[in-house]
This record gives C-alpha cells, sequence and structure tokens, in this order.
C-alpha cells in the first residue's frame, strides 16, 4: 500500500489515495490501528482516504478515521492537506476544491507558491449549536430547549468546569481555563478521556482547553475523541472562535495558538460562516 504522510501544524495524518489502493469497511477499523501505531506503524493521528467524487457535488471525498479506528465526520487541519494532495499530485488543476467529509460539502481556496499549496482557506459552515445537534444530553431541560449551550457547568474528576458547546461537524466542548491558570499544568492525559465519555456527551466529544491573551490571540490545547490530544485541531479552532464570540472573550477573527503552530479562524455573523486558515505540509511518503 502506498501512502503520504502529511500534517496540518502537527496533526498528522496517513493520506491514501482510495482510487489505488482498495481496502474493505470490514478491514479499515484494524488497518487503520496499525497504520496510526507510532512504535509498530507508519505513526499518526488516524488515516484519512481521499476517494474521487462524479458529478457536481464535489471534487474530493476525505474519508476520515481516528487512530482507534473510530469513523470520524471532519478534521479541518485534514481536510486542508487533502487539498494539497491532490493539486500536488496533479489530480486537479483547480485553485478552488469542493470536498465532501461526512456528507457535509466544504469550499476550499488554494494558495500556491512555485507550484505547490502552502496554505489553504476554507469555508467551514455554519457552527452548530442546538444542544440536541451538537449533540449533547444535558440533565436540564430548560438548557437543552435553548439555541445554544454556553458557560454550562459540568463536574469532571471533582472539579467543576464551565464548557460553551459547538458543533463544526464534529462535537466540541471549549472550556476557558480561570486567570491565573496555565494551560502547561493541565493534565489533560487524565481529565481528556473523562471529557470525552461524559454522559453529558452522547457521541463523545472533543475538548479545547483555552487561554485567552487578547481580544485577537489566544492559545489552546486540544484533546481529541478517538486519538487522544494532538498539536492542533482544525474543528477545535473553529469551534474556539465561535466559543470565544459568545462569550465575549475576543473579536470575531482571531489567531488560535496550538502547540503546532497558528491557525487563523473567523466567524462572519452576518453569514453564519466560519473560515479557517493553516498550512499544510507533506512529510514524506513510502509502502507498507
Amino acid at each position: 500500500m502506498h501512502f503520504t504522510k502529511m500534517h496540518g501544524c502537527g496533526n498528522d495524518y496517513i493520506y491514501i489515495d482510495g482510487s489505488k489502493e482498495y481496502v474493505s469497511k470490514e478491514d479499515k477499523p484494524e488497518l487503520i490501528r496499525l497504520l496510526s501505531d507510532r512504535h509498530f506503524g507508519i505513526g499518526g493521528d488516524g488515516v484519512i482516504f481521499i476517494n474521487r467524487m462524479d458529478g457536481d457535488m464535489a471534487d474530493f471525498e476525505m474519508e476520515m478515521y481516528n487512530a482507534d479506528g473510530s469513523y470520524s465526520e471532519m478534521c479541518g487541519n485534514g481536510i486542508r492537506c487533502v487539498a494539497k494532495f491532490v493539486y500536488d499530485k496533479g489530480l486537479t488543476d483547480k485553485k478552488k476544491l469542493k470536498i465532501v467529509s461526512g456528507g457535509r460539502v466544504r469550499l476550499l481556496d488554494l494558495l500556491i507558491e512555485d507550484g505547490m499549496v502552502t496554505n489553504v482557506r476554507v469555508n467551514m459552515g455554519a457552527p452548530i449549536l442546538k444542544p440536541a445537534d451538537i449533540p449533547v444530553a444535558l440533565p436540564d431541560e430548560r438548557a437543552m430547549a435553548g439555541d445554544a449551550v454556553i458557560n454550562y457547568p459540568i463536574t469532571v474528576m471533582d472539579k467543576e468546569y464551565k464548557v460553551t458547546c459547538v458543533s463544526m461537524g464534529n462535537p466540541h466542548a471549549v472550556v476557558f481555563l480561570n486567570r491565573g491558570e496555565s494551560l502547561d499544568n493541565i493534565d489533560i492525559e487524565k481529565i481528556g478521556p473523562r471529557f470525552e465519555h461524559h454522559p453529558f456527551f452522547p457521541n463523545c466529544i472533543n475538548t479545547e482547553f483555552v487561554t485567552i491573551d487578547d481580544r485577537e490571540n489566544v492559545h489552546m490545547r486540544v484533546w481529541e475523541r478517538g486519538t487522544g490530544e494532538t498539536l492542533a485541531c482544525g474543528t477545535g479552532c473553529c469551534a474556539t472562535v465561535v466559543a470565544c464570540v459568545l462569550n465575549d472573550h475576543t473579536a470575531d477573527n482571531i489567531t488560535v495558538h496550538v502547540r503546532g503552530g497558528d491557525i487563523v479562524c473567523r466567524w462572519d455573523r452576518e453569514q453564519n460562516t466560519v473560515y479557517m486558515t493553516g498550512p499544510a505540509t507533506t512529510v514524506f511518503e513510502g509502502e507498507i
């Protein structure tokens, strides 16, 4: 099997051309766990199959799996790398692409330097805020009937946190640290899984821990369901800008500083659309 290793701000995946490499649906979970293993496989936060599309709906499909073999609806860093993959390899000459993932089509603008994609701007669509649509399952009927889950209390390991919940095609819970708290001091390996599998989140959850620098900059660490902590999460950055605006922490356009780099996100509230811009990088290719 031929593969390409790529990353967006350190959020690394193994990319496979689905038109050339066939793997049955039944065999994918075990294969993905093997490929993603950083000691016995290639190593990555998961595997993404790139499938060609017929018709006008989309140019390509991103079929994404987490490192544990579970299917995921969307990955912001991953979709930028898909755009780089198909352009750099000559599968398309379009600089504006439509890529479908999890049934939702995203529009991408490719930034080209010396014939290669360096950065990609993604129209991530409208954030999903209604509790049942994210989904979250809160014990408070009034909260479940509301338009959004903003600053809602949740207890994890005997400590109360406040979460703002957003779906960008996949579910996120954004936690703002209190003044004086540091991202470096979070024991994310312990509390991350407790958030992920909390009964409030029937489909599990990605959790972003955020500190506010100023109205245009935040720092974030992320625990991704099915994978663990990653160096970046594109959809998590998008969920973060929405949560920041809902809580009046920042402006509509911010730079999210993650452990693997910087991602710029903007929530155009007039259009109710989130835009994400960030790098895409090819690391190496090989066969396994």
